[in-house]
């Protein structure tokens, strides 16, 4: 029997400054921001040794992908300190110091996570015989009511909607023989002219 290879996952940090002003000074004006992304995604498959150097591995993290852009489309980073962590083949990229912007907004991010879990565990709804319990009761069975309505209204538009369609295609049909008609002639006019000339 063949000894099982016992897989290991490898995690590997590290940290890069890379340098983008190079390889984006060749690139057309409107297209040096895409490029200097471009350049961090081979620049990290080629040090961390990504498999056949996919840069489909290598994930940016969204901070990073801000601040490239931060000055726009034509006058990216000339360089960046980056922290990267391989694992099982996949490349995370992410800031090596976030600046006071982007901490404040990713403690706002995280702050709207937790509060929309704690949102989704515990869904609010009033009291049984309560005013407010009454007036939700009172809106459901208006929408109810309405609902009947649109529903009708809707099926009375899409029959109309229907037969408009079905003129319409007679009419084509109708323009479409019309002009068969007219080329037939055409050609019989055309056939009695030519044997008028040879007799």
């Amino acid at each position: 029997m063949a000894a099982k290879k016992e897989i290991k996952i490898e995690r590997i940090e590290r940290e890069y400054t890379i340098p983008l002003r190079e390889k984006c000074r060749s690139a057309v004006s409107y297209k040096k921001t895409p490029k200097a992304i471009k350049t961090v995604k081979e620049f990290l498959a080629k040090h961390m040794r990504v498999e056949n150097r996919d840069l489909k591995k290598v994930k940016l993290d969204k901070f990073v992908n801000e601040a490239i852009w931060a000055r726009g489309i034509k006058k990216p980073l000339t360089k960046i300190k980056v922290k990267v962590v391989k694992e099982n083949g996949i490349v995370t990229v992410e800031l090596f110091e976030l600046s006071k912007k982007y901490k404040d907004k990713k403690a706002r991010e995280e702050k709207r996570s937790v509060l929309g879990d704690s949102n989704a565990k515990k869904p609010t709804t009033p009291a049984v015989g309560s005013k407010k319990a009454e007036a939700i009761e009172a809106k459901k069975a208006d929408k109810d009511k309405d609902g009947v309505k649109d529903a009708t209204e809707v099926k009375e538009k899409e029959a109309s909607v229907e037969e408009a369609k079905s003129k319409e295609a007679k009419a084509d049909k109708k323009n479409i023989e019309s002009q068969k008609n007219v080329v037939v002639k055409k050609s019989e006019k055309a056939k009695a002219v030519s044997d008028e000339k040879k007799q």
